[in-house]
């Protein structure tokens, strides 16, 4: 398995802007902190996304045997031994994911072994038609909230101050304020991880709980969310859209770096609260804080690396387990080598 053959596929088809080695993912994810991905994809639109899709899973496939060994001992074939004609290393598919606005991401610093794939500009249109809201997966969600509120739609203001894109919304049935998205979505487009397939899923297929959804599971891609909505007052939505804001501000940590909620609320509790009540607020790993303002958030305070926030995640898991007998689960997603 060959990266720099994907590499010069990818660029000849998608632009070497697009195509970025060693990408320093601190400037994707909203936690600033964090290593370099073997590769950035920056898939602009459907077709994009459709080759890189198609290019990455069908690797093995598209570089053959080098001809010089007897196959049986190629990084193609099934052996994991090296080959002794062309000294490629034995086959290791290459891991790849696709992210969404990195509002709730954090990669190692040791980097991540594989390829990212960020969805573009081609996917972040928002249509309205009557009551039903179409987005595409890297539209922010604010920015949906802020669309259906100019044309009288409520019942998405609970997701307006949420700092992530509709696909990784989706991703985790995010929430916030008594909402969530399993409530307002009605169907949704995704694409295969081979890029084969593509197809529509009704919400009644998502599998949407807390912080779950499906795709959690398949590893497939969304593309696209339609949410349906109801009739409202313009002034009243403005309204509790700004009851929210306000909330956010006086109750969030939000001039630093962070990926809002670290941990899962744990049936029966708050995590903020345990984390408060085992006298953890303020405390910092390194350049990594316990928010002040709001303990269920770890901020980067002062030029924080991804190990930071690991290594207070963990101490933070372990006090609060000594003292409450409660198990701590980390919300953001932590990918990458260890």
């Amino acid at each position: 398995m060959d990266l720099f053959n994907i590499k010069s596929l990818l660029s000849e088809r998608l632009g070497d802007d697009a195509v970025i080695p060693m990408a320093d993912m601190s400037e994707y994810c909203s936690f600033k902190c964090g290593g370099k991905a073997d590769l950035l994809v920056i898939a602009e639109g459907m077709d994009e996304l459709r080759y890189a899709l198609y290019v990455i899973a069908g690797a093995d496939e598209m570089f053959p045997s080098c001809g010089s060994c007897s196959g049986d001992k190629c990084s193609i074939c099934e052996s994991s031994e090296a080959c002794s004609g062309c000294g490629r290393e034995g086959k290791k598919p290459i891991p790849y994911m696709v992210i969404g606005n990195g509002s709730n991401i954090l990669v190692r610093d040791g980097g991540y072994e594989g390829i990212l794939i960020k969805l573009g500009e081609g996917f972040s249109e928002v249509e309205i038609d009557g009551t039903e809201v179409r987005a595409g997966a890297s539209a922010l969600l604010s920015k949906v909230a802020k669309d259906a509120a100019k044309e009288g739609l409520t019942g998405f203001e609970f997701a307006s101050g949420i700092p992530g894109s509709t696909g990784g919304g989706l991703f985790m049935n995010a929430g916030a304020y008594g909402g969530e998205m399993k409530d307002v979505v009605k169907y949704v487009k995704a694409i295969s991880r081979d890029g084969m397939r593509e197809y529509m899923l009704d919400v009644s297929e998502l599998d949407l709980s807390y912080r779950h959804s499906i795709f959690g599971e398949t590893g497939d891609i969304i593309t696209e969310v339609v949410y349906g909505l109801e009739k409202g007052n313009i002034e009243e939505i403005n309204e509790k859209m700004k009851e929210l804001a306000g909330k956010r501000t006086s109750k969030q940590p939000l001039q630093y770096p962070s990926c809002g909620s670290f941990f899962k609320r744990p049936e029966g509790f708050f995590a903020g609260a345990l984390i408060e009540g085992a006298g953890l607020k303020g405390l910092m790993v390194g350049g990594a804080q316990v928010s002040q303002l709001h303990a269920g958030f770890l901020i980067n305070k002062d030029n924080a690396t991804a190990t930071d926030v690991i290594n207070l995640m963990k101490l933070i898991q372990n006090t609060v387990y000594d003292k409450y007998g409660v198990k701590l689960t980390p919300e953001v997603r932590i990918i990458g080598r260890e």
